[in-house]
């Protein structure tokens, strides 16, 4: 089993606190959803977790299995087994999919342990049929001229290519219609077990009706203020928000512009 453990965390922007003590530790084997009304600070926590520069780490640790996350590059985050799932993944002109994934799954592995050409088309394949992608989408420029849903459909055929031991799902429901939504949804679900943890942030509980979280957290002000299983999100969907921040004596305010 891997840890990763999120110890009372502290994030700044241009001098602006963001998070403000984010505690979260999560185990492979488990899905942990975060959830909160906009501008608490959820994609930040991924951001700054991954190593985004625009973000300063004021204090607290994030470590995996005791090694110290903040000290690694983000290369290094990724081949120690961290993976993120973008919001709004990036294009890249000249690079095709194929050859983008071939490179960085040989990035994670020793010198001289490189995954054979046979071995890595039989396993995108494999997953892009399982995924309902239309296999030219391996030689196209990595998200280029991809549709909204193609490109979630493509960071998850990244992560089941890449296995991390964490993946980090920064709203990756958002923009997808009810059957992009299934099959990404079954992408995760296939990912489910002991050697893969996950963590989906997410502002509706619909996704959580094709993936059964494990936990349940909810963001607001930049900290984790309540936590429960999987009928918390169902109770977030009919009651909305408020019942917590009269419950907590939480007042209205935002921390952070998310889109």
């Amino acid at each position: 089993m891997s840890t990763l453990v999120i110890k009372d965390l502290h994030v700044s922007i241009e001098d602006k606190e963001i998070l403000k003590g984010v505690n979260l530790t999560i185990n492979t084997g488990e899905i942990h959803a975060i959830m909160g009304p906009n501008g608490t600070g959820k994609s930040t926590l991924a951001s700054a977790i991954m190593g985004h520069p625009k973000y300063e780490i004021t204090s607290g640790t994030v470590t995996l299995d005791g090694e110290d996350v903040l000290e690694m590059e983000v290369d290094e985050r990724a081949k120690a087994g961290l993976f993120l799932a973008m919001q709004y993944p990036s294009e890249i002109a000249g690079v095709t999919n194929a050859d983008f994934l071939r490179t960085a799954i040989n990035a994670r592995r020793e010198e001289g342990d490189e995954i054979s050409l046979m071995k890595f088309i039989r396993e995108l394949d494999n997953k892009m049929d399982f995924l309902e992608m239309d296999q030219e989408m391996a030689q196209r420029y990595l998200n280029e001229g991809f549709s909204g849903g193609e490109k979630k459909r493509n960071e998850i055929l990244q992560m089941m290519m890449l296995k991390p031991k964490f993946a980090i799902l920064d709203e990756i429901d958002s923009g997808l219609d009810i059957d992009a939504l299934k099959v990404v949804s079954n992408g995760v679900n296939d990912m489910r077990g002991e050697g893969f943890g996950c963590l989906i942030i997410t502002h509706y509980q619909r996704l959580l009706n094709y993936i059964t979280p494990d936990h349940v957290h909810v963001m607001m002000q930049g900290r984790v203020v309540k936590s429960g299983g999987a009928e918390l999100a169902q109770q977030l969907e009919a009651q909305g928000y408020e019942w917590i921040k009269d419950e907590l004596g939480i007042e209205d305010e935002t921390v952070e512009a998310e889109a």
